[in-house]
């Protein structure tokens, strides 16, 4: 007898290979079904028995740390010349206190001014101008490739390059003239010098929070009608502010310890404070400790606040 196949493959009447396919599935199912939750009864068990391989090289390095923090504690505690009388003499004197006010507004209007004129040469930078952005792209590479120190020395020695600084119309006659060393301080000069830097870095961050706000966020507000100052004020830089605050908390993190290169051109700062008293009394070590853990109290602080400034706007659109 000859077999028929059908359309889908299936052997006809007289094929006795199907019937036996047929029965092999059935014998596994019922096979698989009678067995299956036992099996899986029995690997959940090994699973929970089972026991992590131990790993004594973690253990080792563990106790290593914890002998290194033993001795470093010691070595604070026991060593005489730390002095910890002096530093807590110290810790709020007057003229360090005053020092650290002067650190805390340096660090407040530079991060203010640099995050303002980031913000514009970062929309500059995006802009279809090639003017604006060559002027941008020019600003960010001369003031991110400069070292902030250089660039303090340069501007508080201004008046050696332009003894005299003049406002009138450019190419042409000046209605008004000054001074450049009176003019420029010590203490503007670090705040030109720190705004300035920190612009060029801050550009950068801003950018690329920008650039992280999907285009089409753009074009449903251009479709609603509004202007481009109202997209990028109440659109666009919310929603780049996520990505914008983690690098920016960490930039004003950095920019308050990095006013402390403001005591080369005598800026009485937090450091410089600190220095003036012991240059009198010769007590080095306590008085930079006092220094360092003002530093380590206010960059503690500004850690704790980044993190819930954070928090907030990653939670803001659940809330």
């Amino acid at each position: 007898m000859v077999s028929l196949r059908t359309e889908h493959g299936r052997t006809g009447p007289g094929d006795g290979t199907g019937g036996e396919d047929r029965t092999s599935r059935a014998r596994t199912a019922r096979s698989d079904k009678a067995g299956g939750p036992g099996r899986k009864a029995v690997g959940d068990a090994d699973a929970a028995s089972a026991r992590p391989r131990p790993r004594p090289l973690r253990w080792v390095a563990a106790a290593a740390g914890l002998v290194l923090l033993a001795m470093a504690l010691n070595a604070l505690v026991t060593n005489d010349a730390f002095r910890w009388d002096v530093v807590a003499k110290y810790l709020s004197a007057e003229s360090v206190l005053a020092g650290l006010g002067t650190t805390l507004w340096l660090t407040a209007v530079a991060f203010t001014g640099g995050f303002v004129l980031g913000t514009v040469l970062a929309v500059m930078r995006l802009s279809r101008n090639p003017v604006l952005v060559t002027l941008s792209f020019g600003y960010t590479w001369l003031f991110r490739s400069v070292p902030m120190l250089v660039q303090l020395l340069f501007w508080y020695n201004i008046s050696l390059l332009y003894p005299e600084l003049s406002l009138g119309i450019p190419f042409g006659p000046a209605f008004t003239e000054f001074s450049t060393e009176r003019l420029i301080s010590g203490l503007t000069a670090a705040v030109i010098g720190l705004v300035l830097h920190e612009a060029g870095q801050l550009a950068e961050i801003v950018r690329a929070g920008i650039l992280s706000v999907g285009r089409d966020q753009t074009e449903a507000a251009e479709a609603l009608g509004l202007g481009g100052w109202r997209t990028f004020r109440r659109v666009v830089l919310p929603q780049a502010m996520p990505a914008i605050l983690p690098p920016a908390g960490s930039q004003i993190i950095g920019l308050l310890k990095g006013t402390s290169i403001v005591s080369v051109i005598a800026v009485q700062d937090l450091l410089y404070a600190t220095q003036l008293i012991y240059n009198r009394n010769y007590l080095v070590i306590p008085l930079l400790l006092v220094a360092t853990l003002w530093y380590l109290l206010l960059t503690t602080l500004l850690s704790v606040v980044q993190h819930f400034v954070e928090r907030r706007y990653a939670t803001g659109d659940r809330g």
